[in-house]
């Protein structure tokens, strides 16, 4: 592109050029179709595998089995306080937690690494009432196979791993909490 300098200003026909490109290219990204812009909030795992087993303190200590939600659809977070990401979706997941726990999901925010008291004074800020485990050793996060913080995987209720998050999300976006909803049996 061509530099701009004083007493020198680009033709109509360069703004008018660069301005219908800009156009074409936001509508463009208006008419993605809805089938494309839910593949943008949750993907398919393929196969859908056998989600690993775990055992995790809540924050008051008290153990949580991932077996012991089988029949259930799961949606499982795995989340940092010093994470932006994480951070910034906390909001948007305590929204659809009153939504999905009235449709019969569960959810476990997996907060990865860290102690407890950071945890609780970060979640304080945000009312959160969902359920947090601490997964301090990195364990659980490795054997689910997480690529980044946030990743969330929606488990169906057979305890397999059937839709997937990599980055954060606005949990409580309609299409999003249809998908969630659709794994139920």
């Amino acid at each position: 592109m061509r530099n701009v300098t004083e007493g020198h200003m680009p033709s109509r026909r360069a703004v008018i050029s660069g301005g219908a490109a800009i156009a074409s290219l936001a509508i463009a990204a208006k008419s993605v179709p809805a089938s494309a812009q839910q593949g943008m909030l949750l993907q398919r795992v393929p196969g859908t595998p056998l989600a690993p087993e775990f055992e995790l303190p809540d924050l008051d200590g008290k153990s949580v089995r991932f077996s012991d939600l089988k029949g259930k659809v799961v949606l499982v977070n795995f989340w940092a306080t010093w994470c932006p990401p994480c951070r910034a979706e906390i909001p948007s997941m305590e929204r659809a937690w009153a939504k999905l726990k009235e449709g019969g999901v569960a959810m476990l925010a997996v907060h990865v690494g860290g102690d407890s008291d950071k945890i609780w004074g970060f979640l304080a800020d945000f009312n959160v009432t969902f359920p947090v485990l601490i997964d301090k050793s990195s364990k659980v996060s490795k054997e689910w196979q997480t690529i980044g913080l946030p990743t969330t995987y929606v488990a169906d209720g057979q305890g397999r791993k059937a839709l997937r998050a990599i980055g954060g999300r606005e949990w409580d976006q309609p299409d999003l909490i249809a998908s969630i909803l659709a794994l139920r049996p």
